[in-house]
C-alpha cells in the first residue's frame, strides 16, 4: 500500500470518526448504559455481577498499536501477531501486570496491560540462577514480587516485579510432586502444595518463611478427615491470613487457619452446582470470596468465605469464544476485582470486570484511545 493511499484512507477515516465522536457525545449526554450489549454474568433478569471484558492470546493484545497499523489491518485483513502461549497453566496478577507460567516454553510470560509492555521471565537462554523449566504455581505479594513453584526443579524461585531473580526457597528433596503455591499479602509466609501420589502419604502443604527460607511445620497428610488431603492442587491466602486449599482428590476446598488448623470444608464430587469434578486452581478476592476452576466443568465457581455458592462463569466447549473453555486451569483476581482465567487448550486468558467497577476505572481501565 502506498504512503499517499494510506494518508488518504486516514483522512477519510478521521473524518468519519469525527462524526461518530459527535454522535457518541450526544448519546452520552442522554445517559446511555455503558454496558449495553456486553456479555454479562449471571444471565438476565438476575442483577449483573461481572462483564466479559477482553481476551489475551499474545503480546499483540497488550502492546501499543499505531494508527498506521490499525488502518493497514483494516484494509488488508492482516492478523495481529505476537508472542503467544505454548501451554499456559498458573497465573498471578499485580496492578494489571499478568504473570502466566508456560510449561512448554519454560518461562513466565508477562503481559502488562496498563503499561502496554510484554516480557518473559526465566527464559531458556538464561544461564544460572532464575532459570525456569516447568513453572506451575504462581503467586505475588502486595509489592508485586513473583513466587514461582517449578515442578521440575522442585523449588520456589522468587523474582521482583520486573523479573529480577531474588532467591531460591526450598530443597528439591522436600517435594514429591510440586503443584500450586500460596503467599500471604505481606510476603512473609509461603504455602507450597505437594500433590503426592499413590506411593506416598506426602499429600500436604509445605510451609516456608518467605524471607529467611526456613522450612516451617508442614500442614496435613494423606487422608479424608479435616486437615488431611488427597492429591491437593492449589493453595490461596485471603487478606486475613485464612488459607484455602483445593483438595482435588477429595473433591472439596478446605478452609484453614494460617497455622493449618481446620475451620470448614465445602464441595463434594458430582455434577451439580457447588460440587467438583476436576478442581484445579483457586483465587480469593478482597471480600474473601473464593473462585475455583474446574477443568471438567469448563468453568469457575464463586463461593463466599463460608463455602456458600454464589454463582459460576463459563461453559465447557470445543470451540473458542468468551467464557468458553476446554481445559481451564489457572485463575487470578486483581486489586480491582477483575478476574483472569487461563485456558490451556485455547491458549488464552479471559478477563472479567465486576459490575461495580466502571470500565474506565482501575488498573486496566479502558481509555478513550482503546474505544
Amino acid at each position: 500500500m502506498t504512503k499517499r493511499l494510506l494518508v488518504t484512507i486516514l483522512a477519510i477515516t478521521l473524518a468519519s470518526s469525527g462524526c461518530m465522536m459527535s454522535s457518541t457525545t450526544s448519546d452520552k449526554e442522554k445517559g446511555p448504559d455503558k454496558n449495553k450489549g456486553k456479555m454479562v454474568f449471571p444471565d438476565p433478569p438476575e442483577d449483573p455481577r461481572f462483564y466479559y471484558e477482553r481476551t489475551i492470546k499474545s503480546s499483540a493484545d497488550v502492546l501499543p498499536r499505531t494508527e498506521e497499523d490499525k488502518f493497514r489491518r483494516a484494509m488488508t485483513g492482516e492478523q495481529l501477531t505476537g508472542e503467544g502461549f505454548g501451554k499456559p497453566y498458573g497465573l498471578a496478577v499485580h496492578h494489571g501486570r499478568v504473570f502466566v507460567g508456560d510449561t512448554i516454553r519454560h518461562v513466565v510470560l508477562v503481559f502488562d496491560i496498563p503499561e502496554q509492555k510484554f516480557f518473559m521471565i526465566g527464559k531458556d537462554e538464561e544461564e544460572g540462577e532464575g532459570k525456569l523449566n516447568k513453572p506451575m504455581g504462581l503467586e505475588v505479594d502486595h509489592n508485586g514480587n513473583l513466587y514461582v513453584l517449578d515442578a521440575s526443579y522442585k523449588q520456589i524461585i522468587v523474582y521482583d516485579r520486573d523479573g529480577k531473580f531474588l532467591r531460591n526457597i526450598g530443597n528439591p528433596n522436600d517435594f514429591s510432586r510440586p503443584a500450586g503455591i500460596g503467599v500471604d499479602a505481606e510476603g512473609k509466609r509461603i504455602y507450597a502444595v505437594d500433590i503426592g501420589g499413590s506411593s506416598t502419604d506426602n499429600h500436604r502443604i509445605l510451609v516456608y518463611d518467605a524471607v529467611s527460607g526456613e522450612r516451617l511445620p508442614d500442614i496435613g497428610k494423606r487422608g479424608t478427615q479435616p486437615g488431611e488431603f488427597n492429591l491437593p492442587r492449589d493453595a490461596v491466602v485471603a487478606r486475613d491470613g485464612t488459607l484455602f486449599v483445593v483438595d482435588g482428590g477429595n473433591f472439596r476446598v478446605q478452609k484453614l487457619a494460617a497455622d493449618g488448623k481446620p475451620i470448614t470444608t465445602f464441595g463434594s464430587i458430582g455434577s451439580q452446582r457447588g460440587q467438583f469434578s476436576r478442581p484445579k486452581e483457586a483465587a480469593v478476592d478482597g471480600e474473601g470470596n473464593v473462585y475455583v476452576v474446574d477443568t471438567a466443568f469448563g468453568n469457575f465457581q464463586i463461593f463466599n468465605s463460608d463455602g456458600q455458592l454464589l454463582m459460576h462463569i463459563g461453559t465447557r466447549s470445543n470451540t473458542d469464544g468468551p467464557a468458553l473453555y476446554s481445559l481451564p486451569s489457572g485463575i487470578g483476581i486483581d486489586e480491582d476485582g477483575r478476574i483472569y482465567i487461563v485456558d490451556q487448550y485455547f491458549r488464552k486468558i479471559d478477563v472479567f470486570r465486576p459490575a461495580t467497577l466502571d470500565e474506565d476505572k482501575g488498573f486496566v481501565r479502558k481509555t478513550t484511545a482503546d474505544k
